[in-house]
């Protein structure tokens, strides 16, 4: 239906301000002729429907422009157009148009949060303190000064880290012969990843997606390239004849087409590609998707170092986080040397590193009691004999599965000692047993086993098949001392032992990949290291809380020291949905290049300062500790204790927005040396014993904060596998101390992000931590949700190490760059215009000879 009508008699004439209508009412202006008067206003409802009104005495010529022009401010209005930091723009550069004046509303009724987000204090009026309104919609200046209506900012999206604009995409459409109409909308697929979808209206003969992506591609760049191409009788339309864009019908395919990702086009990237598929769980990867982007993070750059190897190519996790995408990796990556890493059997005496100097520093009274485990569901026809070698196999295999310890008289000793006949593996059959009593069954004997390591004379590691009936998945249990393994090890042992035990099955040998640097080599490279002037700089950063006034956190129970012991410890369990895993994990790190513990850590200190109402936080923070200090080393597939811990304050003092804060704490955390190795070697094997009694007299952190990366990212290759949900029994002495009032850890698991609170019920009660994680949750859904706003984003100063500039003078000159580019590419735009025009002049000059 018209979106205007119109007669002869007509002398005032409202219309709005989109394409069509524009070409609408220069249908009706040639037809009524231009001595008809007539008046186009704009407004919305919040500036009392007129703010802005265009003539016919303005004598514009309507063909020199894209848009039906709004005018200029009427009486007792003002009018603005700025950028996203609320500055005006040039002429010709595109804003949001933002409204001020007497005809302004108050607000939104019983909508206070939206009223402050619309109706933001006037920056251009620093004595009345009025108001002005956001209208979300774009415009720019005419270089008469008229204002030109563009669209609606709602239809600029953000996918990958780039600002689109949906209606350039349908203007190149709609310049395909074949194209009547067109609407593009930007949606999440099946796994939360942002696509555009074109739906577009044809006559008779339809292009294939195919020629309509070539076609687009030669004007716009890849990624404004739509996914998904729809193709409709028609658009649904709302009963005043707009767009009704909730009517379109979701496309059949939940993906983007396979032409949207670029294809490998060397070995190495067809290796690449199968490696990053293959880890991150993706059906296909493009050349030009980003690590980060898919879900990557620093565990998951350890196993794609380990990948590689195996497969004949070598990178570093450096490179990785230097060249994101495989097409950038593959100009880094090269033939594998081999690895000068003993693949016998290392034994002997091993240096104990600075984790394992705290765990014996704790004193416990049960030291031996102090694991890791993990409980598999498997399949009932598993074969005991099988994997009894398998589990043999791997303490040959990885040396610090046979590492003892002998307590001296001020300090321990740890040893690699030679495989003994010590049986680490049994079978436990509760087949007997009723069904429901089979998962408390489990419990008690996984904790009877959970406190029968040996530190002395070992084993430190225990395997446990439970047969639980007839054709009835089992359960496989698989406890390690804490001392010998950590989270990437146990992606590394889970792996070898499915691989062993399929091999033993098929009736080969068991051949497990190569060997990196064994932990004893690496026990003594980190004593040398810990001698070198290098690491003594770091020094003064290490001291830091001990000059800041760090407050104790609040408890429920305020006696004087409250027994905090494992025994009385509780854990609160919150989790994020699926969508928002994904977004996080896939969308939100291109908004302010971030990783994933810059938003963790930035909710979480918005969370303690609501509750403490202090927003500085000492915390300590957890690494996997596997740093690139020394050159051919390669830790990817090494098992160990290699876990670093460090103490950071973080600090939102200053942030006024999520914008702010999320960079604020992004800048902290890349302030850290090396990943905060060096705390740990200057705490512990220190050769100064004065730096090492400075760094223990400091404050001590009262939270630990430890992201453990996707859990269910490991994929292994044995049919019937999954993490079974019965307890793997107490993997803690109940009578060891806590070292720490809150113990937060999150891990993905079944495509959830799920944090787990731990704390002690003499110091807090539940409803408290609750409370807490449930906050923290809140927060960090807020700041998914800001990080998926079209106007959003930004870099901070540790993305160009190379300029010196502070975050301020950055700003001012990307803002600069901005304006640069948007005036650029107006003037394209409008040259494309004029030179188009010019042409179809001189084609209509030639047929009228012709």
């Amino acid at each position: 239906m018209p979106l205007v009508s119109w007669s002869e008699n007509v002398r005032l004439l409202i219309v709005g301000s989109d394409k069509v209508q524009r070409e609408q009412f220069v249908a009706w202006q040639n037809y009524v002729g231009k001595n008809v008067a007539w008046r186009n206003a704009y407004g919305p409802t919040e500036a009392t429907i007129t703010a802005t009104v265009y003539g016919s005495e303005d004598n514009l010529e309507l063909a020199n422009t894209n848009f039906l022009p709004i005018g200029r401010p009427i009486a007792n209005t003002q009018v603005y157009i700025l950028d996203r930091y609320l500055q005006p723009v040039p002429i010709g550069v595109k804003g949001e148009l933002h409204i001020g004046g007497a005809g302004l509303a108050r607000g939104y009724l019983n909508q206070p949060e939206l009223t402050a987000q619309k109706f933001i204090t006037n920056p251009f009026d620093n004595v009345q303190n009025t108001k002005i309104y956001k209208t979300g919609d774009l415009a720019r200046y005419l270089p008469n000064g008229t204002i030109e209506f563009i669209g609606r900012i709602d239809h600029q999206v953000k996918i990958r880290g780039f600002r689109i604009e949906l209606g350039e995409i349908e203007t190149v459409l709609m310049q395909h012969s074949l194209v009547q109409e067109s609407v593009v909308l930007a949606s999440p697929d099946s796994n939360g990843n942002q696509r555009l979808i074109a739906y577009i209206v044809c006559g008779q003969e339809q292009p294939q997606s195919s020629e309509l992506r070539r076609f687009l591609k030669e004007k716009l760049p890849e990624y404004m390239i739509p996914a998904v191409f729809v193709t409709l009788e028609s658009l649904p339309l709302l009963p005043n004849g707009k767009l009704n864009r909730h009517a379109l019908p979701a496309p059949e395919t939940a993906s983007p087409e396979p032409e949207q990702q670029v294809a490998p086009r060397s070995d190495i990237e067809q290796t690449l590609t199968q490696i990053w598929a293959e880890i991150l769980g993706r059906k296909q990867v493009g050349i030009h998707d980003n690590f980060f982007e898919l879900g990557g993070d620093s565990i998951i750059a350890l196993q794609m170092v380990a990948k590689a190897n195996q497969l004949g190519w070598q990178f570093t996790p450096k490179q990785l986080f230097q060249h994101q995408t495989i097409a950038e990796l593959a100009t880094v990556v090269g033939n594998a040397p081999t690895i000068q890493a003993e693949q016998g059997l290392v034994t002997g005496d091993v240096p104990l590193t600075p984790i394992q100097h705290w765990f014996f520093a704790e004193n416990l009274p049960e030291p031996h009691h102090y694991n890791q485990s993990v409980l598999l569901e498997v399949p009932a026809n598993l074969e005991p004999k099988l994997l009894e070698q398998a589990v043999k196999h791997l303490l040959i295999h990885h040396d610090a599965l046979r590492l003892r310890y002998q307590q001296l008289t001020s300090t321990w000793q740890q040893i690699n000692a030679a495989p003994d006949e010590i049986i680490s593996f049994t079978v436990v059959d509760l087949s007997e047993l009723p069904s429901s009593q089979q998962p408390s069954a489990i419990e008690s004997q996984a904790s009877q086993i959970q406190a029968s390591l040996n530190l002395t004379q070992g084993p430190i590691v225990q395997v446990v098949l439970f047969h639980l009936g007839h054709n009835q998945p089992g359960r496989l249990l698989f406890i390690i001392h804490h001392l010998a393994v950590d989270g990437v090890s146990w992606r590394i042992l889970l792996e070898d032992l499915f691989t062993g035990y399929q091999q033993l099955l098929q009736g080969k040998f068991i051949q497990l990949p190569r060997k990196t640097t064994s932990f004893q080599e690496w026990a003594s490279l980190l004593h040398t290291y810990a001698q070198s002037t290098a690491l003594s700089q770091e020094l003064n950063y290490w001291l830091k809380p001990a000059q800041s006034e760090i407050n104790s956190l609040p408890t429920d129970y305020p006696a004087s020291k409250p027994v905090n012991t494992v025994a009385t410890t509780k854990q609160v369990l919150v989790t994020l949905d699926e969508a928002q895993t994904q977004t996080l994990l896939q969308e939100v790190p291109a908004v302010y290049n971030t990783q994933i513990n810059d938003v963790l850590l930035t909710a979480l200190v918005e969370t303690f300062a609501q509750w403490t109402g202090n927003h500085q936080l000492l915390i300590d923070l957890e690494g996997h500790g596997r740093e690139e200090l020394f050159e051919n080393v390669d830790l990817s597939r090494t098992v160990g204790w290699f876990t670093t811990v460090f103490p950071v304050i973080l600090q939102l003092t200053n942030a006024e927005n999520p914008s702010e804060a999320l960079k604020s704490i992004k800048e902290q955390l890349r302030s850290i040396p090396q990943h905060g190795i060096g705390y740990g070697l200057l705490r512990y094997l220190s050769p100064d014993i004065n730096i090492q009694s400075r760094l223990a007299a400091m404050p001590q952190a009262e939270v630990s904060f430890n992201y453990l990366g996707k859990f269910d990212a490991v994929e292994l290759d044995y049919p019937g596998l999954a993490l079974a949900k019965e307890s793997s029994g107490v993997t803690e002495s109940p009578l060891g101390s806590r070292s720490h009032l809150l113990e937060i850890d999150g891990f993905v698991v079944n495509n959830r992000l799920q944090f787990t609170w731990k704390y002690s019920t003499n110091i807090y009660q539940k409803t408290t931590i609750e409370n807490l994680a449930e906050t923290f949750i809140a927060e960090l859904a807020s700041l998914i949700t800001h990080c998926l706003k079209s106007d959003v984003g930004g870099y901070t100063t540790s993305d160009f190490p190379e300029v010196n500039l502070n975050q301020a003078e950055l700003d001012d000159l990307l803002n600069d760059l901005t304006v640069l580019e948007d005036t650029s590419l107006n003037f394209l735009e409008d040259f494309e215009y004029s030179l188009e025009k010019e042409l179809n002049s001189i084609l209509a000059e030639e047929l009228k000879d012709w």
